[in-house]
């Protein structure tokens, strides 16, 4: 699984990293950044309630 993100979308309301602080940061404006875009085992929850948690839809999984 991979997440991919596409930073024309983001608008850097940072609500992504609140769940998944270890697959994504956030640069000096606030705006996401993927640590990795392989999803590490186990973090398969997480990464899917980062997607989730963006109000426009800058973050997918891709199986």
């Amino acid at each position: 699984m991979k997440l991919l993100l596409d930073s024309t979308r983001c608008q850097g309301y940072g609500l992504c990293q609140e769940p998944a602080p270890e697959l994504v940061d956030l640069d000096e404006w606030g705006y996401a950044q993927v640590r990795t875009a392989d999803v590490p085992s186990g973090a398969e929850a997480a990464a899917e309630a980062a997607v989730a948690a963006c109000p426009n839809s800058a973050l997918r999984l891709v199986k």
